[in-house]
């Protein structure tokens, strides 16, 4: 016998076909007395592939990714499920919960108990009791057996129907569960989901529930709609990139940062996704790498977020606030993926397409609520009807003589004969046997009266149900409106909705290094402490370097790197800066003409070498000065003694030269060789003010001509910002400066405006005119009173306004009256009181259109597309009632 049949088969390494591929072992040769079963072989290779995809297709479709219809994940469903089976109107204990859900849920309590808290704390589906934890701080929630939960009222209306519910058996048999849950809102978006699968993630943002309930009744009708994210710690977001919840879009989320003075920051609202923990967490690193600069952080927080973030003396609370942003979990960038379970299979869907699927789904469970509502009316008015011909005719009685049962169904058949055609449908055996049923004390008791007042509320309400059936969606339209008017006042936007500008980093982080150089070995870096200090400076910036020989670079700044020797100047360089002007003499080549020109370098590729002269061999810089704000000096030339040469030294002013580009050879200076070049004068700035724009957008200022143009500024002016609350303050105009969102007036600062002023008095309970002339002021002013009731009614800087005045009240038949602000009141301070417009009582004041006119303003730059004056008609007639 051959030893090679007591072997099995060889297993081939890598089957080209089919990786679970069944190998059967061939017979032995010697006989057998009994008939051995066939062993069949499966590849380990073939077990992995399988196994991995039913695990892959287990986690997603019954774990991690929420379903379409109902917008939970089994474990959320299974949790409802649970609660709706315990329900009796009072609170029970989260540990009673939890084990009553593992009827259905086969993965633990563990599981349980966290999907529990996070469903509660979405502030939604559950009403908690106890401490749940805290969102905003990270705290976690009491032991399960502290709390205690039940259904809201909006989930017991909006998520169960046990008459529309498909069932299915548990995973052990015993009990009967939901397939998905008859949610008729789109509870997916507001509620939001994260999950993450073996080779897939979900996450879809939360929304706010108007906002939700809007864009179902806009799809209703046929009319567009949009939806942004709603978070519930608040904040602000950008979302001009959100795509829909889809993949590769993005939401730029940030924390609310206000100024309590010069000195402390407040953040009132954290991102999503982070609490105070983490954020504080964040602050400390970006302080200890030398980012920002803080003093100390205080975390208040209980209901609300409060963190004061101290700063030290001398620190900009401004660019403070953009560091935040820049280097901290202040700002983040969440990116959705909106993958829901729809036909057994993942699918990705956009939030657009997901709520129209659940207004959809909505209207087709209404529909079949209506017609299960529907078929019962008919059943009741057929059994009245039934039982009212039975008891009236008095069938009952004929069955007096009968024998068997049969014979009884057979008489009274018999007797409802004549009434069959009054019936809407046929008689059925089960319904003979209801009437068989009816108790004597009950047939004695009959009122025909009541009996057809029950008949026709039947009638009335089935003839309401068929109208909402052949109108469904205008049934379905005042469905919403009702979850509306009940339900969304709850839950208000809490998330603001803004652009925001780009924060270069490089502007807003603290000089938190400094620069040498090594003019003898060509060194430049921050660890070169024993040599030549340049400049403060922060490890994120760029250093433009000019040599000798016209050559210039831009490069990283690092602890130390070689740069080379013959340098002319080095610093920090500012990316798109069109203020600093470099003012450069060069001689063109070993004898050619000498060229002066004057230059900007706004950007350029690190590290690549660029040329400021022609690039000629033996070219030389022979003066060179940087100015940060585009001066222009002036210089005293001398050339090398020559026969003939009349001139010898002169003069040269540096502002004759106009402002070119870096690659310009420049204008010839002179065409003799130069002895040497001095500075004669320091010079002033070339350019002019700086044009500012105010975008209102964003609320910050910009120097690229968006939004309202404000001026241009030179040294010292200032920006006048009086807002809608009463206040008035002055600004400097950095670019990095931030602005409340409840600006009235926003323009530059002009001592000699006349501003006017009306408000009411709540002190006096009286309306108040005043004319004011705007002081300098260090810190914001109430020019209104301290009596935070009072409010502002109406503001103008118009010369010569007019008011009219329309009375309410009691005083409601009296004329109006028209009132010459100027000729009424002189002008006084901002913290004068002013004069008191009327006693009678004023249902009413506006603005009229002067009769003299003001002056002519200056108008915006004839470069720009905007007009300075746009808008300005409707600021001023602003009104607060």
């Amino acid at each position: 016998m051959s030893d090679e049949n007591d072997k099995y088969p060889e297993i081939p390494e890598e089957p080209e076909e089919d990786n679970n591929e069944e190998i059967n072992i061939p017979e032995s040769s010697e006989p057998s007395h009994e008939a051995e079963p066939e062993l069949k072989i499966t590849a380990l290779q073939g077990m992995y592939r399988t196994w991995f995809l039913d695990y892959a297709s287990y986690v997603i479709l019954e774990r991690a990714v929420p379903h379409l219809n109902d917008g939970l994940k089994p474990v959320q469903r299974r949790i409802l499920h649970a609660m709706r089976r315990m329900e009796d109107g009072r609170y029970n204990k989260v540990a009673n919960i939890i084990g009553f859900t593992m009827q259905f849920h086969p993965h633990g309590d563990a599981s349980i108990g966290d999907a529990l808290v996070q469903l509660g704390q979405k502030n939604l589906l559950i009403d908690m009791q106890g401490n749940w934890g805290n969102i905003f701080t990270g705290d976690r929630s009491a032991a399960a057996r502290y709390i205690e939960a039940r259904l809201t009222k909006f989930a017991q209306e909006v998520v169960f129907n046990p008459k529309t519910t498909e069932w299915k058996p548990s995973y052990d048999g015993r009990n009967q569960e939901p397939v998905t849950l008859p949610v008729k809102f789109p509870l997916l978006l507001a509620q939001g989901v994260e999950g993450i699968a073996v080779g897939l993630a979900s996450k879809i943002l939360p929304h706010n529930i108007a906002e939700l309930i809007d864009a179902s009744i806009a799809h209703l009708k046929g009319q567009p709609f949009e939806l942004y994210p709603d978070f519930p710690t608040g904040g602000m977001m950008d979302a001009s990139r959100y795509n829909d919840g889809l993949r590769g879009g993005a939401v730029r989320v940030r924390a609310k940062i206000s100024k309590l003075d010069n000195r402390t920051l407040v953040i009132s609202d954290i991102p999503f996704g982070r609490n105070t923990s983490t954020l504080i967490e964040s602050i400390l690193k970006a302080n200890e790498k030398g980012k920002i600069k803080i003093k100390k952080i205080d975390d208040n927080t209980a209901e609300k977020v409060e963190i004061q973030v101290h700063l030290p003396a001398n620190t900009s609370p401004d660019k403070t606030i953009d560091a935040l942003y820049a280097f901290t979990d202040c700002e983040l960038s969440i990116s959705p993926n909106s993958c829901v379970i729809r036909d057994e299979k993942p699918a990705f869907l956009g939030v657009s397409e997901i709520l129209r699927h659940d207004t959809s789904h909505t209207v087709h469970l209404l529909t079949r609520e209506l017609e299960i509502r529907k078929g019962e009316l008919e059943e009741s008015w057929h059994m009245s009807s039934l039982e009212k011909i039975f008891i009236e005719n008095k069938i009952y009685q004929r069955i007096e003589d009968c024998e068997t049962y049969e014979a009884i169904i057979k008489t009274i058949d018999h007797g409802l004969e004549p009434f069959k055609p009054q019936l809407k449908r046929k008689v059925t055996r089960d319904d003979i046997l209801k009437l068989m049923e009816i108790r004597i004390k009950r047939i004695s008791k009959f009122d025909s009266k009541k009996a057809d007042e029950y008949i026709a509320s039947v009638e009335e309400e089935l003839e309401q149900v068929e109208y909402h059936l052949n109108n469904i969606i205008t049934y379905a339209i005042d469905y919403y409106k009702g979850l509306k008017r009940k339900y969304s006042s709850n839950y208000p936007r809490m998330t603001e909705i803004r652009s925001f500008e780009n924060i270069e980093a490089s502007k807003v982080v603290v000089k938190n290094e400094k620069l040498y150089f090594n003019r003898e070995d060509g060194f430049a870096g921050t660890a070169l402490k024993k040599d030549e200090f340049i400049c403060n400076c922060s490890d994120i910036d760029d250093i433009i370097i000019f040599y000798k020989d016209g050559r210039y670079l831009i490069t990283k700044v690092q602890d130390k790197a070689f740069v080379g020797k013959d340098i002319i100047h080095i610093a920090v360089f500012k990316r798109n800066d069109t203020r600093t002007v470099y003012n450069v003499v060069y001689r063109d080549g070993k004898q050619g003409n000498t060229y002066v020109k004057r230059f900007a370098v706004t950007g350029v590729t690190r590290d690549k070498g660029y040329n400021l002269t022609k690039g000629k061999e033996g070219s030389e810089v022979i003066y060179f000065s940087a100015n940060p704000n585009g001066e222009a000096e002036v210089l005293k030339v001398t050339l090398k003694p020559r026969a003939r040469l009349r001139n010898q030294i002169f003069e040269f002013d540096m502002a004759e030269q106009t402002i070119k580009g870096r690659s310009a050879q420049g204008n010839i200076l002179t065409k003799y060789p130069i002895h040497k070049i001095v500075l004669k004068k320091k010079g002033e700035s070339t350019l002019g003010g700086r044009k500012i724009w105010f975008e209102p957008e964003i609320l910050r200022l910009n120097v690229d001509g968006r939004g309202k143009y404000l001026g241009e500024f030179h040294s010292g002016d200032q920006i006048l910002v009086m807002t809608k609350d009463g206040y008035l303050y002055q600004t400097n105009y950095d670019l990095a400066n931030h602005y409340e969102d409840n600006i009235l007036y926003i323009e530059k600062y002009d001592p000699e405006v006349v501003w006017s002023a009306v408000y009411y008095d709540a002190d006096q309970d009286f309306f108040y005119l005043k004319r004011f002339q705007v002081e300098p002021v260090s810190k914001p002013q109430r020019y209104i009173g301290d009596n935070p009731k009072s409010h502002l009614v109406r503001l103008t800087h118009v010369d010569y306004p007019r008011l009219e005045i329309k009375f309410g009240g009691e005083d409601k038949d009296r004329e109006k009256i028209i009132v010459e602000v100027a000729e009424f009141i002189n002008i006084k301070g901002y913290k004068a009181k002013g004069k008191r417009l009327t006693t009678y009582q004023v249902h009413k004041i506006m603005e009229l259109e002067p009769i003299i006119k003001d002056d002519p303003k200056p108008e915006e730059p004839e470069d720009d597309d905007e007009d300075s004056d746009e808008g300005e008609e409707d600021n001023s007639q602003m009104s607060i009632f």
